[in-house]
């Protein structure tokens, strides 16, 4: 049996869960979200508990057993509690301006970079420290994975854009006679 399947989802005060046939309503005080209602798994709502559970033992009940669980408990966190990521801007004559849905960077090119967040994102600046927002786990990972992917950090200075947590490994330059 999965080892994360078979956890049960604690769901808090304020948080309401509606399972459809093809969809789960998780509603909490940041907002709302829809996660997919997957074929092979069945979720029971059992005295402030959400437990999901197996039809039967084929293959791909048993992968969406763990993935069904994983998207739900991520959905009641993201209502309680939110997600965020943060990235660090480094490099001379980086700036980063802005805040809210959109942000204008400056990042070396001959251009300034406008990044528009989509809807249920919410970008802040803090000098050189971008703080992506939400309360979907996975839209806020997509999102700073495209923000990074606008100048990535290279290897031998470490210019570029990077997670706050993320340990670059630094290359050393080319030597001299």
């Amino acid at each position: 049996m999965s080892r994360i399947g078979k956890l049960p989802i604690q769901i808090p005060s304020g948080v309401t869960i509606t399972v459809g046939d093809d969809s789960i309503t998780v509603v909490g005080p940041k907002g709302q979200l829809v996660v997919p209602h997957l074929s092979d798994v069945t979720v029971t709502l059992e005295d402030g508990f959400a437990i999901v559970t197996r039809k039967d033992d084929e293959r791909i009940a048993k992968a969406q057993h763990g993935l069904q669980r994983a998207l739900l408990n991520n959905a009641v966190e993201g209502v309680t509690n939110a997600f965020e990521k943060k990235l660090e801007v480094n490099g001379v004559g980086f700036r980063v301006n802005g805040g809210g849905k959109s942000i204008e960077m400056a990042l070396g090119f001959s251009h300034p970079v406008h990044y528009t967040a989509p809807e249920g994102v919410e970008l802040t600046v803090n000098k050189m420290e971008i703080t992506v927002s939400g309360i979907d786990k996975q839209l806020v990972g997509q999102v700073a994975a495209e923000i990074r992917s606008l100048k990535k950090p290279e290897p031998y200075k470490g210019k570029g854009i990077k997670y706050a947590d993320e340990v670059l490994l630094r290359k050393a330059g080319k030597a001299g006679k």
